[in-house]
């Protein structure tokens, strides 16, 4: 079997290269850089998909695209029981929910957060509500967040690796003392020894 990750720097295919880690399987990183100027990804990721985005998994050849779904797959075909709540458990339907909630939900303030802000003035009035959202979205996070550090049961599962982008980006924005259980929970991810060699591997991330 052949894994290869389809690498872009600064950007959420880190947490793949994290989760391959923690499965403890082989794989390849091929390396795309963004643009200086515009932080775009480059064209060349286009001739792997026709978005251009990452992450990209390609695993024998077939290209697996939307992090939720590279995270569900490996888990599921690779993780031998770990990462996943039981199936048809309440721990399941909440896991499923973080991690769409990760994506369909908490980024697009983030998003809207970012790009707003480089229209200067033009986009003040819009400020306020995406403070707004940003802020009752990671004040659910902080407290959806289990005593044992993860978000679903006592132990890593997909849904802590699907909500550590955003919730890095908000502690990249200063965000520590606002939402401590959340800066704990980048803090102890950061820590594991697989997210260490996923970041030697994976180079500069947020540098």
């Amino acid at each position: 079997m052949a894994i290869i990750v389809h690498h872009l720097n600064n950007s959420r295919s880190q947490r793949i290269l994290w989760l391959l880690e923690e499965l403890e399987l082989p794989y390849e990183i091929r390396f795309y850089q963004r643009d200086k100027t515009t932080n775009l990804a480059p064209p060349e990721l286009k001739a792997v998909h026709p978005l251009g985005k990452s992450p990209l998994l390609e695993i024998d050849g077939r290209i697996i695209m939307e992090s939720a779904a590279i995270v569900q797959h490996l888990c599921e075909n690779f993780g031998a029981g770990r990462f996943l709540p039981a199936a048809g458990s309440d721990d399941a339907l909440r896991h499923l929910q973080l991690m769409h909630f990760a994506e369909g939900s908490v980024m697009t303030p983030v998003l809207l957060d970012l790009y707003v802000g480089r229209l200067g003035e033009a986009g003040a009035p819009l400020h306020p509500r995406i403070q707004e959202q940003l802020a009752s979205h990671f004040e659910y996070l902080e407290s959806e967040l289990r005593p044992s550090g993860h978000f679903v049961g006592d132990g890593l599962t997909g849904a802590d690796i699907m909500l550590s982008f955003p919730i890095e980006i908000a502690m990249l924005k200063g965000n520590r003392s606002r939402w401590p259980k959340l800066a704990a929970f980048v803090d102890a991810m950061h820590a594991r020894p697989a997210w260490q060699r996923a970041l030697a591997k994976g180079g500069a991330y947020f540098q």
